[in-house]
């Protein structure tokens, strides 16, 4: 049994590539920064695949593609994004398409190659990792709530395909609320002004989640009624209370 992790150098990827060692897959770790990853490796019970890349390039995300796709992947994670915070026009331009790369971009077109050799061999998971901000509208995080609500509705179109099909290949997505111990606030600038979910808690409920063949897949009953009463609101009311979350966060 194989997976594939990519973000694996920090925060939910580093846990979810320790709890599959754990559970006996090989795995093959994908990241920027070869230090942690090393860091990673050492920590595991089997010896995994390094793969240092930088996967908002195009032709990285082809390469990666290239390099295991005779590697037999039975799980595929699509963890690797970032966030940035501040007003539309405040925020630069340049982040924010690296960030639709990568949260977008990446996830799709991975999706895409490995899903057509899974449907082949008609078995794997794919887990695609988006946030509870998909959920809304966010005003100070409109790019990231936006690249988040592509990754889960695009998961849950594929869902409903292969259901249709009678696949034995199962998607999920992962949509936490804040999530402890990543590298998340730094790159985004920002604190949580709620207490975060421990990175381990968060990996292990989606991976036992995502083997139960559970589609979406939100951690903790904190989260799940925010889900819930949320449909009870207008889009008015959710950006509004999207604002003042954002509002608390402290610039680092």
């Amino acid at each position: 049994m194989k997976a594939l992790v990519t973000g694996a150098s920090s925060g939910i990827g580093r846990e979810m590539a320790k709890y599959l060692d754990h559970l006996g897959y090989e795995l093959i770790i994908v990241a920027r920064d070869k230090e942690k990853l090393e860091q990673l490796a050492a920590t595991l019970n089997k010896k995994p695949k390094i793969i240092v890349m930088d996967l908002m390039l195009e032709s990285n995300i082809k390469s990666l593609y290239v390099l295991t796709k005779n590697e037999n992947i039975d799980i595929l994670i699509n963890n690797a994004g970032f966030g940035a915070f501040g007003t539309f026009t405040e925020t630069e331009l340049t982040t924010e398409l690296e960030m639709i790369d990568l949260n977008i971009k990446t996830v799709h077109m991975l999706t895409k190659m490995f899903l057509k050799d899974m449907k082949k061999k008609n078995k794997g998971y794919i887990l695609n990792v988006a946030s509870s901000a998909a959920f809304q509208p966010g005003p100070l995080m409109a790019t990231y709530y936006s690249t988040k609500a592509y990754v889960l509705h695009l998961t849950e179109a594929i869902y409903y395909e292969l259901k249709q099909e009678k696949s034995n290949v199962h998607i999920s997505c992962l949509c936490p609320g804040p999530v402890g111990d990543t590298n998340f606030n730094q790159v985004a600038g920002v604190s949580f002004s709620v207490k975060p979910q421990p990175a381990e808690f968060v990996a292990k409920y989606a991976i036992d989640s995502m083997l139960k063949n559970k589609m979406l897949i939100i951690p903790g009953f904190k989260m799940k009624c925010v889900k819930f009463f949320g449909r009870f609101l207008s889009d008015k009311q959710l950006m509004a209370f999207a604002y003042r979350i954002q509002k608390k966060k402290k610039n680092k």
